[in-house]
């Protein structure tokens, strides 16, 4: 059979996809059931992938959180543990789930895309939209480590959907669900500020501008936004604002000129992200000058406003390092890619060949099934490299701290610290499921009455020096049960690197 007979074959389901993301009848079903495979794949690649190691440590953070909810954390607000505490009243603790949830938001966050683009977009581009923000990495590989960041994705795009369409048809439901939008992605990370800028600065530079300031829209949205944060607000004025105090002064540099590097840096690593779904659509729809010119600057006002929406939360970071002499970095931009469709393609100047958009949604669904096949060994090689700080023993080390802990008491254990990146990764597999507890009251405002009177297990690496110094406190007492022994973690019969590490067992008071 020659060679361009196979391909044709190959590529018949695919364009038979495209044509049912096409139909106005079929297309918004389609493109759900589209979204719904590719959080499967994409989990069912961590899952495999991540198998020779355990969870971030990160998400184990967030988890400690879920297990007291509050009105907000000292390290950021509330959301993240939130949501992770609804998953898991539902769905079992363990890394499967945990991929599983930060996909299904990642695909929240692409069906709000999808939906955005109906307005900018016909139908084949739109395909090729989508099909384009699926090969961004931000969106899976990023994704699959759930944090403050990550949680932002479909914050981030509802309001951005909400807000456009609340400036365009002055809809006072689609206003009061843009100021609830950007509440939540408020809760999510204060960094979301620089989004809610953009959108302001968006509407500013309209043309309608008067028309929209002078509806009930824009007004709607602030009075949800303010009621919906006002708990939090509360919250925060109760601590005197000191969460705030992690934002702002956690990534501190020498100077304004490493301030301005950093900034630069942001920015490009951020379009770095993009490089491949931007040389992919240039290549597919091949812009003459005007059509280049007209992409980069928009004729319209309403393609305009979607640009301005885009860039700024891009570029204002690297102003705002300036100013605040602080770090920023790239991968906080992982929830600002919601428009990168409509800027790539919304030009009319523009058209893009049916036979191309097949081609770039086979690769966009050949890529997640192809590394869910290979996923096993690229787990068999992360595990004979070896991951960093302990994440290959989070699980080994849980077994002993509990081990440790039941020879000592049998009371539940409720609090594990030391080194926090151990006590983090472990307390995941924890079966008593207890709280991370550091000595910084900063980052972990839990009573230290509360852990002398129901004991604690710590863990440091051994002979990490700067550990044992931290847990020297909890750790004089005679009745201290100290252990030390070497971990190695098994993945398909074969030992991978080895570490030794030292658990502090501190009893309850009696």
């Amino acid at each position: 059979m020659p060679l361009a007979d196979v391909v044709h074959r190959l590529l018949a389901p695919v364009d038979r996809l495209v044509a049912a993301l096409t139909d106005a009848v079929r297309r918004d079903r389609t493109a759900a059931l589209v979204l719904v495979a590719y959080a499967a794949v994409w989990a069912l690649y961590g899952a495999i992938a991540k198998g020779s190691q355990d969870i971030h440590f990160d998400m184990g953070e967030v988890v400690s959180w879920s297990r007291e909810l509050d009105w907000g954390y000292a390290k950021h607000p509330p959301l993240s543990a939130w949501l992770v505490r609804a998953w898991f009243s539902v769905f079992p603790l363990t890394d499967w789930s945990y991929y599983l949830f930060a996909m299904v938001l990642t695909a929240i966050g692409l069906w709000f895309a999808w939906k955005i683009s109906a307005h900018y977009l016909d139908g084949e581009k739109r395909v090729l939209g989508l099909a384009l923000l699926t090969l961004v990495p931000l969106y899976n590989f990023h994704a699959l480590k759930f944090n403050a960041n990550s949680v932002l994705i479909p914050f981030w795009a509802a309001t951005t959907f909400w807000f456009l369409r609340s400036f365009e048809t002055r809809s006072i439901l689609y206003a009061a669900l843009a100021g609830l939008a950007a509440a939540a992605a408020m809760l999510g990370k204060y960094w979301s500020i620089v989004l809610l800028i953009g959108l302001a600065v968006a509407a500013l530079a309209d043309p309608r501008r008067r028309e929209y300031f002078r509806s009930a829209a824009p007004w709607v949205t602030v009075a949800v936004g303010a009621l919906a944060l006002a708990p939090h607000i509360a919250w925060l004025a109760a601590r005197n604002f000191e969460a705030f105090s992690y934002a702002t002064g956690s990534h501190p540099v020498a100077n304004y000129w490493e301030a301005a590097l950093s900034g630069l840096g942001y920015v490009a690593g951020a379009l770095g992200y993009v490089a491949l779904p931007i040389v992919l659509a240039l290549a597919v729809a091949r812009p003459a000058p005007a059509a280049l010119a007209d992409m980069l600057w928009p004729r319209d006002a309403s393609r305009r406003t979607a640009l301005i929406a885009f860039a700024v939360p891009i570029l204002l970071p690297a102003v705002l390092a300036v100013i605040a002499k602080s770090e920023v970095v790239s991968i906080w931009a992982m929830a600002a890619m919601t428009l990168l469709p409509v800027v790539l393609l919304s030009s009319p100047l523009l058209a893009v060949p049916r036979a191309a958009v097949v081609h770039v949604v086979a690769l966009a669904v050949a890529a997640p099934v192809l590394l869910a096949v290979l996923s096993p060994a690229i787990a068999a090689i992360i595990h004979q490299r070896g991951v960093p700080k302990g994440q290959a023993h989070f699980q080994l080390l849980a077994s002993e701290m509990t081990k440790g802990w039941r020879a000592t008491t049998d009371r539940p254990l409720r609090f594990v610290g030391g080194d926090p990146v151990l006590a983090h990764g472990a307390l995941f597999y924890l079966p008593d499921q207890p709280l991370a507890y550091t000595a910084d009251r900063s980052v972990s405002p839990i009573d230290p009455a509360r852990v002398a009177r129901d004991g604690i297990v710590m863990a440091c690496v051994a002979g990490d020096r700067g550990c044992e110094q931290l847990i020297a406190p909890l750790a004089s007492s005679a009745a201290v049960r100290r252990s030390e022994m070497a971990l190695s973690r098994s993945y398909l019969g074969i030992a991978g690197p080895s570490a030794r590490y030292l658990i502090v067992v501190v009893p309850p008071q009696q």
